[in-house]
């Protein structure tokens, strides 16, 4: 087991669209571990490789109470209606945000054992999960889709006001 550091806001990495996975090799199973032990290791709900330093199109899904599981190459196919929502994010540790996503979102992608897959998601934390994490394969942080700056809320984890750190969701 390998529990790799999360990279952080202001890294490089984080703004650059990740490469495709050529080929689900060993190497790259081998990644899909680390990144599952590192998510729940940073009790997050999901994660993308460049958020470990590696620049390649391989995510992470975990949903509460359900198994992890691993999207390479993911792409949204699909997507419609909007709705706002609390954000976070483990590479922006410490606020949270308003921002608009997507009400349903279709994406597809390859298994760890290399077979197409499509994971279509509506109104609920996996839509919200599948477009946050193909954002950061693209380059993209939850923070860039607030109205501005000053819409990121910091949150206090004093032991007096843990019901607002617990209102927001760490998407990854």
């Amino acid at each position: 087991m390998t529990i790799r550091p999360i990279r952080y806001l202001g890294d490089p990495v984080l703004r650059q669209p990740a490469k495709k996975v050529k080929r689900v090799d060993d190497y790259i199973r081998r990644l899909i571990f680390d990144m599952t032990e590192s998510m729940i290791d940073a009790q997050g709900v999901g994660i993308a490789a460049p958020q470990i330093g590696v620049n390649l199109r391989v995510v992470i899904i975990g949903m509460p109470d359900e198994h992890p599981f691993p999207i390479v190459n993911p792409e949204i196919v699909k997507r419609s209606g909007s709705r706002e929502l609390d954000e976070g994010c483990l590479s922006v540790p410490g606020y949270h945000g308003l921002i608009v996503r997507s009400k349903k979102v279709v994406v597809k992608g390859l298994d760890e054992k290399g077979h197409q897959i499509r994971i279509a998601a509506e109104d609920n934390l996996l839509a919200q999960a599948l477009e946050h994490e193909v954002d950061h394969v693209n380059g993209t942080l939850y923070v860039d889709h607030l109205n501005s700056r000053e819409d990121l809320i910091k949150i206090d984890t004093s032991p007096h006001t843990l019901s607002v750190e617990n209102n927001s969701e760490n998407t990854d």
